[in-house]
């Protein structure tokens, strides 16, 4: 039989308090089985006792005729055999004087029984019996030791047969007191190691529940541990476990988390230094590139100008400069832009039209890609938040740009903007070939470009998802990517209301 889960118990605690109390279950069980057997044995020894100080005088009292004169034994209609006179006031009658209540004697003559009698009321009553009882009581064997008999009128007895002048003299007690005595003992013991169960499983599971209070606490200290925002860059962990006895297991667990928990901290503390010395890195290199940056394009346009005939291989080649120069220029910018926003400087907080905003993206992702199909889908009201313009901007221009430039021709885009319960939603679908699965969880890292999944027909800096992460968690956000073969959406989310909707016609 297979116990339920649900009956099962789960936590510590409980197990150690239940095996506990099964424990001292069987302990109870095997107590109460010894006592009753032992109890049991004691009693029918002094009934073995008792019956060996009766002997066979009540049987013998049964039948006072000579030895010779038993072969005329008869059966009465009752159908225990009777002979001699049957009067009870005769005084060569049985004798009950001594003989206890319920005493049991009967007369076997070559294996059969010829007398049978019970004491009931201190007179002698004849006993009704059956075959089979005949049978039981011509079985008896003549050792001179107790053996329990069960006769169909008078249930079981303890009987003892002992020679007599020429017969079997048997004599019983009945077992009755002492099967009542045994079973009020197992009442008792019922009652009694029940109590102890319950007051065992009380007092155990309080025990149990303030030995395991240092395990709690360590429990406590991860749990608290887990919640820190470690990913985000938090690397003070204070959480210490109290509990370092090293004479108790959990003192040592807790010795052994203390200093994991430590070295976890200053792993910590080393990869924070070296994230903010990238980034100081990254953002003085951006901003020193800006000038000889610029100073380069400057001087390819100005070349371009010039009046003068030039080679058609020079001009390609101060034309090729410009372009680089100009993408450079867009990279250093991304760059600082990053730096500033990992630098945690506050955005501007200034109502922002989204519905516009949209509008000129579309628009100019469709100049730039007019083999796909751009269909939008904009709400009545036009949609206002609060933020910074120039930031969601690049947010929206980098999604649709991330469309364009990584699905084939003919590929359907779709731009959804629509207010939520929460805020205001910003989507962008496309029904292209979609991200690989490996790629999916790094797809907002910074410098991360697609793979195989997606068609690459231009060129990137992999800063562009990076940079609208960046834009929309900085504005208190969130942005989402699901994608399989044929379905990918980009879900951005910002923190707005309805009320924020106003009418710019």
């Amino acid at each position: 039989m297979r116990v339920p889960s649900a009956l099962v118990p789960r936590s510590l605690r409980a197990r150690l308090t239940a095996g506990v109390v099964a424990l001292l279950a069987v302990a109870c069980v095997g107590v109460g089985i010894a006592t009753s057997a032992a109890l049991e044995g004691f009693l029918l020894q002094r009934l073995d006792q008792q019956l060996n100080a009766v002997g066979g005088h009540f049987p013998a009292s049964l039948n006072p005729v000579p030895v010779a004169a038993r072969s005329d034994v008869t059966q009465d209609r009752s159908g225990s055999g009777r002979s001699g006179s049957s009067d009870p006031a005769d005084p060569a009658g049985p004798d009950t004087r001594g003989q206890a209540a319920g005493t049991f004697g009967a007369c076997v003559l070559n294996g059969t029984v010829t007398q049978a009698a019970v004491v009931r009321d201190r007179t002698e009553t004849s006993v009704r019996l059956t075959d089979a009882d005949r049978r039981t009581l011509a079985d008896v064997p003549v050792d001179g030791r107790g053996h329990s008999v069960t006769l169909s009128s008078l249930r079981e007895y303890r009987v003892m047969a002992a020679h007599g002048k020429g017969d079997v003299l048997i004599t019983g007690l009945p077992l009755e007191p002492v099967e009542e005595t045994v079973e009020r003992l197992r009442l008792v013991e019922a009652v009694v190691f029940g109590a102890a169960l319950l007051a065992t499983g009380v007092a155990g599971a309080v025990g149990v529940r303030l030995s395991l209070r240092p395990l709690r606490r360590v429990a406590a200290t991860a749990s608290g541990v887990a919640r820190l925002p470690l990913a985000g860059g938090e690397v003070a962990v204070t959480q210490r476990v109290p509990d370092t006895d090293p004479r108790t297991e959990v003192g040592k667990v807790g010795s052994a988390f203390n200093r994991m928990l430590q070295h976890v901290e200053d792993a910590l503390a080393r990869r924070h230094a070296s994230e903010e010395r990238l980034r100081r890195f990254a953002a003085d290199a951006s901003h020193e590139l800006r000038t000889p940056v610029a100073s380069v394009r400057g001087h390819a346009e100005l070349a371009l100008r010039h009046p003068d005939p030039m080679p058609d291989k020079v001009r390609h080649a101060l034309d090729r400069i410009r372009c680089e120069s100009v993408r450079m220029g867009e990279l250093v910018d991304d760059l600082l832009l990053l730096a500033r926003l990992d630098a945690g400087r506050p955005l501007a907080a200034e109502p922002v039209d989204l519905t516009r905003l949209v509008l000129d993206a579309v628009s100019d992702a469709r100049a730039a890609g007019p083999d796909h199909r751009w269909v939008l889908e904009l709400p009545e009201e036009p949609v206002v938040v609060s933020g910074d313009g120039r930031g969601l901007q690049q947010v929206l221009t980098n999604l649709l740009a991330n469309a364009r430039t990584h699905t084939p021709a003919g590929t359907t885009v779709t731009v959804r903007l629509m207010y939520r319960d929460d805020g205001v939603e910003f989507v962008v679908e496309d029904d292209g070939p979609g991200v690989p699965p490996a790629q999916q969880a790094t797809v907002f890292d910074r410098f991360v470009r697609a793979g195989d999944g997606r068609t690459r027909t231009g060129g990137g800096t992999g800063l562009g998802l990076a940079i609208t992460h960046a834009v929309t968690t900085a504005h208190g956000g969130r942005v989402d990517l699901v994608s399989h073969p044929g379905h990918t959406v980009f879900r951005v989310r910002l923190p707005g209301s309805a009320d924020g909707a106003a009418d710019t016609t």
